[in-house]
């Protein structure tokens, strides 16, 4: 009781106090407006593609999520060190409550209503950055191996003769990919080694160019094993299996050198698998595949191991 017969603590008013605070924190870290670009990347690179923002913004509204958990979990943690200490004039023991009912609801629902909130989050980004357009303005079949990566330009180029729905060296494409390559592409190819080296930059690893503006789809395939195909300021990166093929597409709205890497451990010079990716003018992308055709590397390189029966079956099943 206080010294003027009231049985009103003196810690409430802190109390009332602490819990307006932490309301306007959580009100402040949640319900602001700002887009990605106002908010912190919290580690991102600067997107390069249209897609990538989707994706940045999914990573820091993971973070705002979080951190407004954070707070107040914190905030009730110090709350109740702070006014539920024992008191030093009092030795009794406190009341004893078995459970509550109203509380144990509450901790069961939220964490679920969280869960559910990202997994829709999750879900409706993943679905748009996995779209695949009919006709591609430029396809590239990515092929990892130990310990590099090879680039086969699926184009109609000068010079070069074929047609990739019918090369060999595709055979390990799926044709629900192949058939909507371009009609009468003989392609061209670019192949490095760990040792190979950007001629603009130094930096190591083949170089992969790419126009920019146009929407541009990956199609991943293996020679050996697991590889992962990263393309560190684009945001996105796919493994890249073998007997089974991913694709992904993106647009490069920079122009630039953008360093690229495997994802995935898969082997002693794991590390040293390194690309570059040039974003250039459509003019000057047009022009390197001319100077790949007078190099003579027309054609392509073999994609890799061609589809399991397993995952030819899982496609059949699904269709």
């Amino acid at each position: 009781m206080s010294p003027n017969g009231s049985d009103r603590s003196p810690r409430r008013p802190m109390r009332r106090k602490l819990l307006q605070a932490l309301t306007a924190g959580l009100v402040l870290a949640t319900a602001t407006g700002c887009t990605w670009e106002d908010f912190p990347r919290l580690g991102m690179p600067t997107p390069t593609t249209e897609e990538a923002p989707r994706i940045l913004s999914l990573w820091q509204g993971s973070w705002a999520a979080a951190l407004a958990v954070g707070v107040l979990v914190w905030g009730l943690i110090l709350w109740s060190a702070f006014f539920h200490r024992r008191s030093r004039t009092k030795v009794e023991v406190p009341p004893q409550t078995r459970y509550n009912m109203p509380i144990e609801a509450l901790y069961t629902v939220v964490p679920l209503v969280i869960v559910s909130v990202l997994f829709y989050f999750t879900a409706r980004d993943e679905s748009e950055l996995l779209k695949l357009d009919k006709k591609p303005a430029v396809t590239v079949n990515v092929v990892g191996f130990q310990w590099s990566w090879c680039f086969n330009y699926v184009e109609s180029v000068d010079g070069s003769t074929g047609d990739a729905k019918t090369a060999k060296e595709l055979d390990a494409i799926p044709d629900r990919y192949k058939d909507q390559f371009p009609a009468n592409a003989g392609g061209v190819y670019d192949c490095g080694t760990p040792g190979t080296r950007n001629e603009q930059t130094n930096n190591p690893g083949p170089t992969l160019w790419l126009p920019e503006g146009q929407r541009v789809r990956f199609v991943l395939t293996s020679r050996d094993v697991i590889h992962s195909f990263w393309v560190v300021p684009f945001l996105m990166k796919q493994d890249v299996i073998p007997g089974h093929t991913n694709a992904f597409e993106v647009t490069p709205n920079k122009e630039g050198t953008f360093l690229g890497k495997c994802a995935e451990l898969c082997g002693v010079d794991h590390s040293r698998m390194l690309f570059n990716v040039k974003v250039v003018s459509q003019e000057r992308y047009e022009q390197h595949l001319k100077d790949l055709v007078k190099k003579g590397q027309t054609g392509y390189v073999p994609a890799g191991i061609a589809q399991t029966d397993h995952e030819k079956n899982r496609e059949t099943n699904n269709l």
